[in-house]
């Protein structure tokens, strides 16, 4: 499975940065994101619950960056168990981009699932996944942008 996408965020490219890598910012906008623990600059370790159809699972997971690009541009991999649900892992690369005051993230995202999830059709996964990343974008677009102004 695959998605791309790109949002405008009101908010300076070191704020969005910033943001990107604070995980009091991230729980906030991670759909079913009940804990999210920083590791390191580099490690986190996640605990969301989400429902696909009639699927619903708590996943536990750990996320690795790959800051090496920044702040212009870093990727991330994670992996994840949802017990009887299934497994998924997958990786995304963002570019962050200045225009104006402004910052336009792009993202690329790849993902792979297996177990009871897997057996649900690549149409409601796809469709999903849509839904929940552009939940995210707008919940984090929204808090950036509050935390810019302030």
């Amino acid at each position: 499975m695959e998605l791309a996408d790109e949002i405008r965020i009101n908010a300076p490219k070191d704020v969005v940065y910033a943001a990107l890598n604070d995980p009091e910012v991230l729980k906030q906008c991670i759909p079913g994101c009940e804990e999210l623990i920083k590791h390191s600059d580099t490690q986190l370790e996640a605990k969301v619950v989400l429902k696909v159809g009639p699927v619903k699972a708590k996943f536990s997971g750990d996320v690795e960056l790959n800051t090496e690009g920044a702040p212009d541009a870093f990727s991330l991999s994670g992996q994840g168990n949802g017990g009887a649900a299934g497994h998924a892992k997958g990786g995304a690369d963002v570019t962050l981009t200045a225009d104006g005051d402004e910052t336009i993230l792009r993202y690329e995202a790849k993902a792979v699932i297996g177990g009871k999830l897997a057996q649900l059709g690549s149409r409601l996964i796809q469709s999903t996944a849509k839904k929940l990343a552009a939940k995210f974008f707008k919940s984090f677009a929204t808090v950036v942008s509050e935390e810019s102004v302030s």
